[in-house]
């Protein structure tokens, strides 16, 4: 049976993050894919241009009607925008209780336009983190969720991501002086590295979005979380290094998500 993965976050009307980014990476790794539009954001590769949120009904109206007639086997939570909707959401996921959240703490575009006000952090740390199975942040999110400086060492990466106290891919990424790009999972008492190569590619537009996609999927699919985890990475990494086959706009360009395919 194809399981059904929800994607709750904001729009990319270039295709390369957001709810775009999310079907395609749930699509290309064998589920169904199904998305609540919290924000309409006009963006594209060099970034983000306007922002409209979508009114807290019509969140609401969007999760009820999945929720109401389709079995969700796992979620993933984008981008928010605000306190209100960081609330609303976590009113919806306290109604229907998901078993498989995966939440990426969306606060920064890859242009550096912020996506989270900064009075929204709290609420989110409050209200939703409980909720969730797992967060994926990157080094500078990780960072604002704590309030303290940016990880340079993977002994901070260790410290920062057991100060979370949840669930927690910490990507790597952001990591300077290193050919190598770790990630580290911290949960359930343990730590485990996925150790990845540095792809040389300008064109990582969206790489969190699917990144999180992904982990959902896998983890929607029946995998353990080390496993989706672990899929999720080599099936990112996949799609960065074919990310320059594409040409999509002038600036940070999108990874390659159907890189198996074609």
């Amino acid at each position: 049976m194809i399981t059904n993965i929800l994607t709750i976050a904001g729009t990319d009307c270039t295709g390369g993050a957001g709810i775009q980014a999310d079907i395609k990476a749930i699509s290309a790794n064998g589920s169904y894919a199904m998305s609540v539009i919290t924000a309409v954001v006009a963006q594209n590769t060099q970034g983000v241009q306007k922002i409209q949120m979508m009114p807290l009904e019509m969140i609401r109206a969007q999760i009820d009607s999945v929720f109401s007639d389709v079995q969700v086997d796992a979620v993933k939570i984008g981008m928010l925008g605000n306190a209100e909707v960081t609330e609303c959401v976590a009113q919806a996921l306290a109604k229907y209780q998901p078993s498989k959240v995966v939440l990426d703490p969306v606060m920064v575009a890859k242009s550096g336009d912020r996506l989270l006000d900064a009075d929204s952090v709290a609420a989110l740390k409050d209200v939703l983190l409980p909720q969730v199975g797992l967060i994926t942040p990157n080094l500078p999110e990780a960072a604002d969720l704590l309030g303290t400086a940016e990880a340079t060492s993977r002994e901070q990466m260790i410290e920062q991501a057991q100060h979370l106290q949840v669930p927690t891919f910490l990507k790597g990424g952001h990591l300077a002086g290193s050919e190598q790009s770790p990630d580290l999972l911290c949960a359930e008492g343990e730590l485990s590295w996925f150790e990845g190569e540095r792809i040389n590619t300008k064109n990582s537009h969206g790489t969190g979005c699917t990144l999180s996609a992904a982990i959902a999927t896998f983890w929607g699919q029946g995998d353990s979380l080390y496993t989706a985890c672990d899929k999720a990475k080599q099936y990112l990494t996949g799609a960065l290094s074919k990310a320059d086959t594409l040409n999509v706009g002038h600036g940070h360009g999108p990874v390659h998500h159907f890189y198996k395919y074609y």
